[in-house]
């Protein structure tokens, strides 16, 4: 009992001495791992990825993604200097790739390193659509998700280690069972906190893309597009690592006109043509 108090203790003890505020969400979030550390190793795994990928280079859609990627980095960079958080960006180093590949997927690395894959170009349809995407990989970097899942796995890590002590004068059999539940009580919590970042990403990137000129009605229409690329197939809202398809839909249409009302406060009242 003794064991499983002190390392109850030092799991608190660096659950609060972690927590930080993002000031894009304006919660405190768990920072085990610190960007200095993060980081570095963020830009190699994007460089090895680069390496072994087929990258698509001067081409309209390669300079479409690059071109909309400034415009939403210079976007989270506005916001941000208006809110008083300067020097927030200092570390990141943006680059914006196209990688030949059938994927129906793009992603942002800790730091701003992003990569769209081809396959989710027909999606995406057009720039619009692709600045719906891009504020919504680029909002995960911003949000410092990536960081918080580390953390929390290592959380995760001590919390497993602290059943094990806790149960270790109980039979085998007793032992197990209570690594069990524990093993799928802290899965489907992950789930959830995934599903969480999936709608903080949703609701920031499209603040982004509108404040970088890109209209916000657009993003509902590309998800319904994501709902017909997968057939409308979803896993049970439990058990999912997203938000369900309709969910979502429904939320960035709510989120809209705030996102709107947002980008007004920095001149923006009209938007690019939807093309």
């Amino acid at each position: 009992m003794k064991h499983t108090i002190k390392i109850l203790a030092v799991f608190l003890l660096a659950f609060a001495m972690s927590c930080k505020t993002n000031p894009f969400t304006g919660k405190k979030t768990i920072a085990l791992v610190s960007n200095s550390e993060l980081f570095p190793t963020s830009f190699a795994q994007y460089n090895q990825v680069l390496s072994e990928e087929k990258v698509v280079r001067g081409t309209a859609e390669a300079e479409t993604i690059k071109r909309v990627g400034q415009k939403i980095s210079v976007a989270a960079e506005r916001w941000l200097t208006a809110n008083g958080y300067e020097s927030y960006l200092n570390d990141y180093k943006w680059e914006y790739s196209l990688i030949e590949s059938e994927q129906v997927n793009a992603w942002c690395m800790p730091g701003g390193k992003i990569a769209f894959y081809t396959g989710i170009l027909p999606i995406a349809k057009n720039e619009t659509g692709i600045a719906a995407i891009m504020g919504h990989e680029v909002a995960h970097a911003l949000a410092n998700h990536g960081q918080q899942r580390m953390s929390t796995g290592l959380l995760q890590q001590i919390g497993a280690a602290g059943v094990a002590v806790g149960t270790s004068g109980k039979s085998a059999e007793a032992q197990q069972a209570w690594m069990q539940a524990y093993g799928v009580g802290s899965t489907l919590g992950m789930l959830s906190y995934s599903r969480k970042h999936e709608t903080e990403a949703d609701k920031i990137g499209l603040y982004l893309m509108a404040v970088a000129g890109y209209n916000p009605d657009e993003a509902s229409e590309l998800w319904k597009r994501m709902k017909a690329n997968s057939g409308g197939q979803a896993p049970p809202r439990f058990l999912s690592t997203h938000p369900h398809p309709d969910d979502r839909i429904q939320n960035l249409k709510a989120l809209a006109p705030q996102a709107k009302a947002e980008a007004a406060k920095y001149g923006v009242t009209s938007f690019k043509p939807v093309n």
